[in-house]
């Protein structure tokens, strides 16, 4: 199959409009759109074909609740690493949509995981990490192109997410995930918005 420019400039377009959302619509998602972000693992690559994502659609309110409480202790942790004049800045922020969002994922990568039997990973390992941030970012697109928005919710501590999920010791936890139909859509970032760090310009070398 060979794609036109049209099919590059509206991949552009998502791209351009991929946002970190914060403000979330509860709007249930359709069966339909979960089924497309199924599919959007599906088609991630990844290193050796190993699929080493695990993911875990968190439904449980009382999971909800701990991983809530989880990031407002590394919230409050890290609002005392600022200076005042950057903590009140930092304070401002609305850095998840834990409340809101109508669906939420956790993302874990398998660091030794029996499928793919290590091919191309000997070498670099880091590779599983790799291959779970790439299908991070494909469902971040295809969320987008249906016009539904993604969180990622970074205050947290790994090590206590994987105990608050029970998961298995070879499963490293890798994303928090908030997703649903945005309020608002902005192809501005959040952090440009309110003055916190503006894109800087791709650095390219030739050599």
């Amino acid at each position: 199959m060979r794609f036109d420019p049209q099919d590059a400039q509206t991949l552009f377009k998502i791209m351009q409009w991929r946002r970190d959302v914060r403000h979330f619509d509860t709007t249930p998602l359709t069966e339909e759109d979960l089924d497309t972000l199924k599919m959007a693992f599906d088609l991630a690559p990844s290193v050796g074909n190993a699929r080493p994502w695990r993911v875990i659609r968190v439904q449980s309110p009382d999971l909800r609740a701990k991983v809530r409480d989880e990031f407002e202790r590394c919230n409050s942790d890290a609002a005392t690493s600022y200076a005042l004049t950057e903590r009140s800045d930092y304070l401002k922020l609305k850095l998840q949509g834990l409340d809101q969002a109508p669906e939420q994922f956790c993302i874990f990568t398998a660091t030794d995981p029996a499928e793919g039997r290590r091919l191309g990973r000997r070498t670099m390992p880091e590779t599983l990490r790799q291959s779970t941030a790439m299908a991070l970012h494909g469902l971040w697109l295809i969320a987008r192109a249906r016009n539904i928005g993604m969180g990622m919710v970074s205050i947290l501590d790994p090590k206590r997410v994987e105990s608050i999920f029970d998961c298995p010791p070879e499963w490293e936890f890798s994303a928090y995930l908030c997703l649903g139909y945005p309020q608002f859509t902005d192809d501005t970032p959040l952090l440009h918005r309110t003055g916190w760090q503006e894109n800087t310009q791709a650095r390219w070398e030739e050599r």
